[in-house]
């Protein structure tokens, strides 16, 4: 089950079959094939051990990867405005892909949210999040086998507020038909490249008429055109209380800015949390940027006690957006086998097990596939 929710996000790039066979490592770690270049991106907290982890278990994959590691911080460019530093726009820009750690952004800290700031730089319009139930580790909800697709850079996500007068303030929603129209289109492209069978958009529109009710026409008019793939329209509450009730019944959902950072959160409790949920932004230009979504849990930071689930899923999506099939099955595999030992987990998952101790553990299983 597992496997069909994590291929590639890419139209242009194959499915993957419900079976893979993997070669072995001295078959596809040759030397003679070139490393390509990713921009990482460590994050705050504990980003860099979790990166640090991925990197370790890519080296016993022999996956070729080169990483160039980038910060990014707050700061301010010409005018004052603020912006993501140019070291990491050039790598960005220049790689077209990356990976990248959580990213803090303090309350009241002066700046924007530097995730935000991520997506408008680069125009990251499409944030996928698969969420699929994890063979060996027991959650309420059996079969999870789903995946949200969010408009990414604008909604209430716009950051256009301003202050009436004392006391009271205002936040516009902001909705255009060329971003709703092209989330729209990618939403049907994943669901046909990768065999679903079913988009349901995601609204308000019957409250919202005219920023979702746009949103809306731009799903259908898109429906039109792909009725290969079938359609359905709900309301946001309505979701919420169907799908703990039955996930089962959903497949592929599209929606706007904040009902997909609410909704792709409330998938994620289904299968054990955001630490074993991946996500990956996709952008204009051939741009993606896989993410783990999970906080940066600074009480922990340093202390060897994090889960790099999340941001290993993410970084096997970005595999397989590349088309390095065979890599990023085996790494999924040995995941997924040190996951089902309760030995090997990590303490969010009910072990007892340090993240060096889970990530040696992956590298041991992943060298032997």
């Amino acid at each position: 089950m597992a496997s069909k929710l994590f291929r590639s996000l890419a139209p242009r790039l194959p499915m993957l079959g419900s079976k893979t066979t993997f070669a072995s490592q001295s078959s596809v770690a040759s030397a003679t094939e070139e490393a390509r270049v990713c921009t990482l991106i460590p994050g705050d907290g504990i980003g860099p051990e979790i990166s640090d982890s991925v990197m370790k278990i890519f080296d016993a994959a022999g996956a070729p990867i080169s990483w160039e590691e980038r910060n990014v911080t707050a700061m301010k460019g010409p005018g004052g405005k603020w912006m993501i530093p140019i070291e990491a726009q050039d790598s960005v820009n220049k790689n077209k892909v990356g990976l990248k750690g959580p990213l803090g952004t303090p309350i009241a800290a002066g700046h924007p949210s530097m995730n935000l700031m991520l997506r408008k730089t680069f125009d990251l319009y499409a944030n996928v999040r698969p969420c699929v139930s994890l063979e060996g580790y027991k959650t309420p909800y059996d079969g999870v086998n789903l995946v949200t697709i969010r408009e990414n850079t604008e909604g209430e996500y716009s950051g256009i507020e301003h202050a009436i007068v004392d006391g009271v303030v205002q936040s516009i929603k902001l909705i255009t038909e060329s971003a709703s129209r092209k989330v729209a289109e990618f939403a049907f492209d994943y669901a046909r490249k990768n065999g679903r069978e079913t988009v349901t958009v995601v609204h308000k529109a019957n409250i919202m008429r005219m920023t979702d009710g746009l949103f809306l026409r731009c799903c259908r008019e898109t429906a039109e055109k792909n009725r290969d793939i079938k359609f359905n329209e709900m309301y946001l509450d309505t979701v919420c209380l169907n799908i703990v009730q039955d996930p089962s019944q959903f497949d592929v959902l599209v929606m706007p800015n904040l009902y997909g950072d609410i909704l792709s959160d409330l998938c994620a409790g289904l299968i054990g949390g955001l630490g074993v949920t991946p996500s990956g932004n996709i952008g204009a230009n051939g741009t993606a940027l896989f993410e783990s979504v999970h906080g940066t849990a600074p009480d922990i930071a340093g202390k060897d006690l994090a889960n790099p689930t999340a941001l290993l899923l993410s970084a096997i999506m970005m595999l397989r957006h590349l088309g390095k099939m065979n890599y990023a099955g085996r790494i999924e595999q040995a995941c997924f086998d040190a996951i089902k030992e309760k030995k090997s987990r990590t303490k969010d998952l009910g072990g007892d097990a340090t993240c060096s101790q889970f990530t040696n553990e992956v590298c041991r299983r992943v060298k032997d596939l």
